[in-house]
């Protein structure tokens, strides 16, 4: 398999915010980004776009960055809707009544899920990360949009083709979607033990030498980005169709990392929205 790597780049939006964007997702019906931890009014280990309620920053400086975030769409907070996030499988079908949910409060996010899928023009579909993958999921044809939070154990598990079915039920022919694959921690840095090995193991069976490498006794490396590209395929998406940012969390990047930084740290966030009638 050949990961189609896209030239996504670290660009302004209208107000000035830098994000990152796929190009695939440029001039379609879908607004969608990932944001920097540049731009918030966050400080020390959060400094300065923290996007997360759940880390121990101030509630303030987070509602203040999710609102940065929300101007940056033309957008308003209460349009944005962010789930749990427990390294699961279980995805949320999105729907008017949700909007506002987990966005100025963690305790109403929509509970144990990791992807959060739509068909409503307007809504923000928003998932956390700082070293798990983030995946944006967009079937043009159909109107339907997802967002998937996948750590290993939410991609060992399936959360990316159980969006993609949770897709198919709103009426999506996987054939259609495009999927753009966000910043993760790197291959060459994500140091794993035996437990995930044979978790891999699991869930790719004869594909997962290309996801783990061995790294030393005991120890294997995990890329997030070819084994949610894996999954992806196997669940009908094309891989012509599959985006990978390939844009690295950690030192020297403008991504939060979990491993990386002293912890706790921020979170940055994918964030998508169907356009239409709806929407700005």
């Amino acid at each position: 398999m050949t990961i189609s790597v896209a030239n996504a780049q670290v660009r302004p939006t209208g107000s000035g915010l830098d994000v990152l964007r796929w190009p695939a997702f440029d001039d379609r019906l879908v607004d969608a980004f990932v944001t920097t931890r540049h731009g918030g009014v966050s400080t020390g280990r959060y400094a300065s776009l923290n996007l997360s309620l759940r880390v121990g920053d101030d509630d303030g400086h987070v509602l203040a960055n999710r609102t940065t975030v929300a101007n940056a769409l033309g957008a308003v907070l209460d349009d944005f809707v962010f789930c749990e996030q427990t390294h699961g499988p279980d995805v949320a079908v999105v729907t008017r009544e949700h909007r506002g949910r987990g966005a100025r409060s963690g305790s109403n996010a929509l509970p144990l899920t990791d992807a959060l899928v739509t068909t409503v023009p307007g809504i923000v579909l928003a998932v956390l990360a700082a070293d798990c993958v983030p995946v944006v999921l967009h079937d043009p044809v159909a109107g339907v949009l997802a967002c998937a939070h996948a750590g290993w154990r939410g991609t060992v598990r399936g959360v990316a083709p159980a969006a993609v079915a949770a897709m198919r039920r709103l009426g999506s022919d996987p054939a259609n979607i495009v999927a753009g694959i966000g910043p993760a921690i790197h291959p060459d840095h994500y140091q794993v033990g035996a437990d995930v090995a044979e978790a891999a193991r699991g869930a790719f069976g004869d594909r997962v030498d290309t996801v783990i490498r061995p790294d030393g006794p005991g120890r294997w490396t995990f890329d997030l980005w070819r084994a949610n590209t894996l999954a992806l395929t196997a669940a009908g998406v094309p891989e012509n169709q599959v985006h990978v940012a390939a844009a690295a969390t950690g030192p020297g990047t403008p991504f939060f990392s979990h491993r990386a930084q002293s912890s706790p740290c921020g979170r940055f966030a994918a964030v998508a929205r169907l356009r239409g009638k709806d929407a700005p």
